[in-house]
């Protein structure tokens, strides 16, 4: 049957030689749509077919957000401790060693001060990718420390939400960080401090529950995940089935739970388009 091979050299390549496509040079959005990764990037990592806005973290953030990505991060350095020597699959210090690792990250929020469109801004942004975006002691010190840097330097600011809740592997300490973040933004309304809150996908548990509902302007991005509990936890507790498109940022605002929705590209646009008129300055 030697017919049915090829006898020249060069024709096709050897299955054993092909190579797969790079990871990450595609990325299919929960619609099916597909797009190139640069592509995606270049749309502030929306997906431009159907809309969907892809999750984000702080890195990105932050260079949507300020002038040229030049910014000064603030307590950097901080990171969790195992005070309860807490034990479930893993060592919560083990836990915290893998995440720093895989993530590059220090815990699940980052704070900096930077310009915006011209104007001084301090933004804390989290990261779901640590731990969930899980709520710690080290979070609510870092959120309450950049609270403290804009009431000092009479600096707006935002805070990014993205998160899973309270960190279980540290209990009530975790739990202790709501009123404390709370009785932050309450010195940030007392010194007449302007405060956005941006909630992104998902924003639940003890983050709703405190600083993410707080804002002098609640808003959100489309297709956001905002509640306390999730659906299926609501719907087995109240023993009723709930309606469309619930706990989506889109049920929240037509509830009256937030002031506007705001697409990503919009959004360094519309963040300084409140603080000038919160602040009673000309419209830049």
């Amino acid at each position: 049957m030697a017919w049915f091979k090829r006898t020249e050299k060069g024709i096709t390549t050897p299955t054993e030689s092909k190579r797969d496509v790079p990871k990450g040079l595609w990325y299919k959005s929960p619609t099916g749509k597909i797009i190139d990764a640069e592509e995606l990037a270049r749309n502030f990592y929306v997906s431009p077919e159907d809309g969907y806005h892809v999750r984000i973290g702080s890195k990105e953030y932050f260079s949507i957000l300020f002038d040229d990505n030049e910014f000064t991060e603030l307590d950097k350095n901080i990171t969790s401790k195992d005070t309860l020597k807490f034990v479930d699959t893993k060592k919560y210090d083990e836990r915290l060693k893998d995440a720093m690792e895989k993530t590059k990250l220090k815990d699940a929020v980052r704070t900096a001060v930077g310009k915006s469109k011209g104007k001084d801004l301090v933004i804390a942004c989290m990261d779901f990718s640590f731990i969930g975006g899980s709520m710690g002691a080290v979070v609510g010190e870092k959120i309450a420390r950049a609270i403290d840097h804009s009431i000092k330097n009479n600096i707006p600011f935002l805070m990014i939400s993205k998160s899973g809740g309270a960190r279980m592997m540290e209990a009530a300490y975790s739990l202790m960080q709501l009123a404390k973040t709370s009785a932050k933004l309450a010195q940030l309304a007392e010194a007449g401090i302007p405060y956005i809150s941006l909630s992104t996908d998902p924003t639940t548990g003890g983050t709703t529950a405190s600083y993410a509902m707080l804002g002098d302007v609640n808003i959100s991005e489309p297709g956001a995940l905002i509640g306390f509990a999730g659906p299926r936890v609501v719907k087995d507790t109240t023993g009723k089935d709930l309606p469309e498109g619930f706990q989506t940022a889109e049920f929240l605002l037509e509830h009256g739970f937030l002031d506007f929705i705001t697409p990503r590209k919009e959004l360094k646009d519309k963040v300084n388009l409140y603080l000038d008129l919160i602040q009673n300055q000309p419209i830049r």
